[in-house]
């Protein structure tokens, strides 16, 4: 695997950078956000990983270059903001997944392991994983009827089954500007889904993964 990492603070790039290096990642380093677009244009890389903070360019504003462009490379973005409205804005942007700083150099390693595992994501109307069907047009799932933040929250979790969402990510997709205030409501709705794929006999479970969030999962898996 190759990742291109954009990132400014050196003491911490040079840290991440010998980690991942360890862990048989591939990683271009570069610390200014024009050098990094640049970069990020080129088809070389498994997944990119931008900081937001960036001298030249944001890391918001490369994600939205490359995703105006077409190029679909899986992108995870780090802040030490840890505001929600930055979070909605790399999500909505097109970020795959947002990372905190904070973070252990292992949860990023998990992160684009599996981000790179999975296959491209298609724009389909319908998303399926296992005996799951998700109906995006008609909002249903296996033909049962969901309310939008349901279809919302499995949508997440449909994309990318292997990877554990946030719940600080999945509040931000789903619930964007109002998200600060509902921040027991994940687990409401979670509680909700669980209830519908009992009820239809679903082989598939969400799980919660301690201190990264929830993913899909076969039960007993």
């Amino acid at each position: 695997m190759r990742i291109l990492y954009v990132e400014d603070e050196k003491f911490l790039a040079d840290a991440v950078t010998h980690l991942l290096k360890k862990s048989n990642i591939e990683v271009d380093w570069v610390a200014d956000g024009e050098e990094g677009l640049s970069l990020a244009l080129k088809p070389n890389y498994d997944a990119l990983v931008l900081d937001v903070m960036l001298p030249s360019l944001s890391g918001l504003e490369i994600l939205a270059a490359i995703r105006k462009r077409g190029i679909k490379t899986p992108v995870i973005m780090l802040s030490a903001l840890g505001e929600v409205e930055d979070k909605i804005k790399g999500l909505e942007t097109g970020a795959d997944d947002y990372l905190a700083k904070p973070f252990k150099t292992s949860e990023l390693v998990a992160r684009l392991k599996a981000l790179v595992r999975r296959p491209p994501i298609s724009e389909k109307k319908t998303l399926k994983f296992e005996d799951l069907t998700l109906d995006l047009e008609n909002r249903t799932l296996n033909g049962v009827d969901l309310t939008e933040k349901e279809a919302g929250i499995l949508e997440m979790l449909l994309k990318t089954p292997s990877v554990a969402k946030a719940k600080e990510n999945i509040l931000a997709h789903v619930w964007g500007a109002d998200a600060y205030a509902e921040d027991n409501y994940v687990e409401v709705y979670v509680s909700y889904l669980r209830k519908k794929l009992r009820d239809l006999n679903s082989k598939v479970e969400i799980k919660t993964i301690r201190n990264l969030g929830y993913k899909l999962a076969i039960k007993g898996a």
